[in-house]
């Protein structure tokens, strides 16, 4: 018998065995005599029952998750000496860590050669992926000590319990009793965190204010908002004998285009979800694209797949959201009546809403504007000089539809053609 990856031997009982226990639950399970020389030499144990009582005792206070299941404790006679075997399997659950040291690397062993050696950060990431699957909101968070004032709070506005029972049922804890990510963006600790930058005119050249927000999502959206509200300006105007105030931008516009970022964005990736104020315009960039299967056109219909489900009932629960993919519709459905409309950008990556100022006035003439004649009018600015195919990527519609819109607004006299042939592009007219 020679000590290797999956065998170890310990002269007596240290509390140290728990870091080898660990160390075979992540790799490829192993044996743990205690009894037993460095050479392989049974030497016995006296009292064998308090030893197994003993670790049992670290397997399950220590260790985390539960190991309890993926170990066999029993006792042996090895050449006339009693010594204490511990055959632990490969866990279900991995990483397995320390209970007093969390997921972190000095927490986190595993196997090399006949030693128990710290994981690496890379290691512990790829075994929570492997048994967690992709779901990042499902995975177990790499910090477990974690707080939830903000979210207590909110829940306790909407008459809503907000006990162990209903963190595990809303995932936030998961089947192993640790912390998922989705507690962790719910909690003080949130890592993710949300930027706002407000500018002079309408380019990025000079900035006025920025802003970091963090902790819980559910305070970043509430600080956003607020921050956000202080820049959508009033503004006054007559209809006859009456004076009629509006808003720069439509509340509930804002509303849903935060919710939508904030609750459909990636947070695999750690870079931040960011706002841009303009004079004319809010735009809001949030990170990961469409989720594979559905097209911009579908989120225009109200079709919605969620990529982070458990998120979205929390927000669901919490009436902030009234139900899976109204909230592009909805988006769209403040702006009717008004000369602009929100245009919607999407990369392989990341996801841009831009909601125009109501008080911008594009040019009309005595028949209405279509929505899509207004889509169109409001690329088509600031010198903006764009090709029937970019036109209809940036928008998502078809290529007739897009044909037919440019065809009525060259018609109106309010964009000229620029180029001829496969070069033809288009630009507002000089009047506008």
């Amino acid at each position: 018998m020679i000590e290797d990856k999956n065998t170890e031997f310990k002269r007596e009982y240290v509390d140290e065995i728990k870091k080898t226990l660990i160390a075979f639950a992540n790799t490829e399970g192993g044996i743990l005599y205690i009894g037993i020389a460095d050479n392989g030499k049974p030497l016995g144990i006296e009292d064998a029952d308090d030893v197994i009582l003993r670790i049992g005792n670290v397997i399950r206070d220590a260790i985390r998750p539960d190991l309890t299941m993926f170990c066999d404790i029993v006792a042996e006679n090895m050449q006339g000496k009693t010594v204490v075997k511990v055959a632990v399997n490969r866990g279900m659950a991995r990483p397995y860590y320390l209970a007093s040291k969390g997921i972190r690397p000095e927490g986190v062993y595993v196997r090399l050669g006949a030693a128990s050696v710290p994981a690496s950060e890379s290691m512990i990431l790829s075994m929570i992926r492997e048994t967690a699957g992709d779901s990042y909101e499902e995975a177990r968070s790499l910090v477990q000590d974690l707080t939830f004032h903000e979210a207590e709070t909110v829940f306790v506005d909407k008459c809503i319990s907000f006990g162990e029972t209903q963190k595990r049922s809303l995932g936030l804890i998961g089947e192993d009793g640790t912390y998922t990510n989705l507690a962790l963006l719910l909690s003080e600790q949130c890592t993710h965190t949300l930027k706002i930058a407000v500018f002079e005119g309408e380019q990025k050249t000079v900035f006025k204010d920025r802003r970091e927000f963090g902790g819980s999502l559910l305070k970043q959206l509430n600080d956003a908002y607020r921050f956000i509200d202080q820049f959508n300006h009033t503004h006054a105007h007559t209809e006859g004998l009456y004076r009629v105030d509006s808003r720069a931008y439509p509340t509930e516009a804002i509303r849903e285009a935060l919710l939508n970022a904030i609750v459909h964005r990636e947070y695999g990736f750690s870079a931040s979800t960011l706002i841009s104020i303009f004079e004319n315009r809010i735009e809001i960039v949030s990170i990961g694209g469409l989720v594979r299967g559905i097209s911009q056109s579908d989120i225009m219909l109200g079709v919605s797949i969620t990529r982070n489900r458990k998120l979205a009932e929390v927000f669901y629960r919490l009436h902030l959201i009234e139900a899976y993919g109204t909230g592009i519709p909805k988006i769209m459905e403040t702006y009717r009546g008004y000369e602009v409309t929100p245009v919607i950008e999407i990369s392989d990556n990341a996801f841009k809403i831009t909601l125009p100022n109501t008080n911008q006035k594009l040019p009309r003439e005595d028949t209405p504007l279509t929505e899509n004649e207004y889509s169109v009018l409001s690329l088509l600015k600031e010198d903006c000089i764009l090709s029937r195919r970019e036109i209809q990527k940036m928008l998502g519609l078809s290529q007739t539809t897009v044909i037919v819109t440019l065809a009525s607004l060259l018609e109106k006299k309010l964009i000229v053609k620029v180029g001829n042939g496969n070069r033809t592009k288009y630009r507002r007219a000089s009047k506008a």
